[in-house]
């Protein structure tokens, strides 16, 4: 049986102070930044959270799930400590896209929607990143990485594998 989820104390306080922004019946307008919070305390959107979402803003569950599936930033499943989410549309790809998402796979042995076996990288591919100027981009947590080259996603991984978060 799965362990029911809930907001720690302060994303409660958290919750309804987005929830007071809002007139009554119009809480749901809270929604994706509710959704943030769950995914940022559990690093995913569980089943139990986006239900405890619902329950929290008196909706029906498919209407978070609606949400939540719609949107790229959302993780419906564990993801590692970092997602890389490399853009794959016309002007991405045109700029060797395909290229850097096989070299990720090769580089950290997974698939597209894989996560490493130490929990560290996750591999995810999106629609535009709205900076195709930039092109190739890849999207880690909230920062924007830009032109990749093989020689950049060495950098990047090696980076992230030395680094230590709090």
């Amino acid at each position: 049986m799965k362990q029911p989820f809930v907001f720690n104390p302060s994303n409660e306080a958290l919750i309804q102070q987005m929830m007071s922004r809002y007139p009554q019946g119009k809480q749901k307008s809270a929604l994706i930044p509710i959704l943030h919070l769950a995914q940022e305390q559990n690093s995913y959107l569980s089943d139990e959270a986006m239900n405890e979402v619902a329950r929290i803003l008196n909706i029906k569950p498919i209407e978070v799930y609606e949400v939540a599936t719609f949107y790229s930033m959302f993780h419906l499943t564990p993801v590692g400590e970092y997602v890389f989410e490399i853009c794959r549309t016309g002007p991405c790809m045109l700029k060797g896209s395909d290229e850097i998402i096989q070299y990720v796979q090769k580089k950290l042995n997974i698939k597209i929607n894989e996560t490493t076996a130490d929990k560290k990288f996750t591999l995810k591919v999106v629609e535009c990143l709205g900076a195709c100027g930039y092109a190739p981009v890849m999207q880690v947590g909230k920062h924007y990485k830009e032109f990749l080259t093989k020689e950049k996603i060495d950098h990047i991984i090696d980076t992230y594998i030395h680094h230590h978060t709090n």
